[in-house]
């Protein structure tokens, strides 16, 4: 053997490249010959307006001519420092909406709202503890039959008066609420699967043709529930905090005030 044959590794083990050349050819023969270009490069904000914009600022500067390429790069660069700001922001927001009450892993130390609901529950309780030691005074002051005038008796009667009126008022009208959901009935529960129905004159007609107008009932459909991550300013602050450029920004002190 020659010294090529010797080092060529194809032939040592006994692959033929001519062959799996033609293979090849054979094979992706549509692909041999064409010319693949790149798709139409789209600006994601309004050329014209963004040039306006760029030359008012560039003429501050001494800069009398802005050429196209300028424009779309800030273009791209907006449209990508915009989709990294919504994806940060919507991490956050998951990170905030993410529960761990199901987790085993995890066990609850506190509950702040039981707190304030026995906080308020307290309150409640003291100040209806009041209001009952007060209308005790009042119906005792109401009662008592003195002959002499005092004056503080008089205000305690005439306040006893009006809370007694008062009282009466609540009693007639909870009497006429429960009047008027009795002659009403039961209320019914809204479908919300089922398409809409609109009433004209007594008739139902049908949101499409093929269903009977008023007569049959439509079935209800179920629809996949959309995931929807709702991004609020919280979350805007939170990420301007943590960004470097935007942590001393007068945006981040105006929102906070808000």
């Amino acid at each position: 053997r020659d010294e090529d044959d010797i080092n060529d590794v194809a032939s040592m083990a006994g692959v033929n490249l001519n062959e799996e050349s033609a293979r090849i050819m054979a094979t992706n023969s549509d692909l041999v010959g064409t010319q693949i270009q790149s798709c139409k490069d789209e600006p994601f904000l309004a050329a014209i307006p963004l040039h306006k914009r760029i030359l008012e600022t560039a003429k501050k500067l001494g800069i009398t001519d802005v050429p196209a390429e300028v424009v779309t790069f800030i273009s791209h660069a907006t449209q990508n420092r915009l989709r990294t700001v919504i994806e940060k922001v919507t991490v956050i927001t998951q990170h905030r909406m993410e529960s761990y009450k199901d987790d085993e892993w995890y066990e609850q130390a506190t509950d702040v709202r039981s707190q304030l609901k026995f906080f308020e529950q307290l309150e409640r309780l003291e100040k209806q503890r009041k209001d009952e030691q007060e209308r005790e005074i009042l119906l005792k002051a109401a009662k008592s039959r003195s002959r002499q005038e005092d004056p503080e008796q008089a205000r305690l009667k005439q306040k006893a008066k009006e809370m007694q009126q008062q009282e009466l008022a609540q009693m007639r009208q909870r009497d006429a609420n429960l009047t008027a959901l009795a002659a009403i009935g039961p209320r019914k529960k809204r479908k919300l699967d089922a398409p809409a129905l609109l009433t004209i004159g007594g008739e139902g007609v049908g949101g499409c043709g093929g269903s009977q107008a008023g007569l049959g009932t439509a079935s209800p459909r179920q629809y996949p529930r959309q995931k929807i991550t709702r991004v609020n300013l919280r979350d805007f602050i939170f990420y301007m905090e943590q960004e470097r450029e935007m942590s001393h920004s007068l945006l981040l002190y105006r929102a906070l005030l808000k």
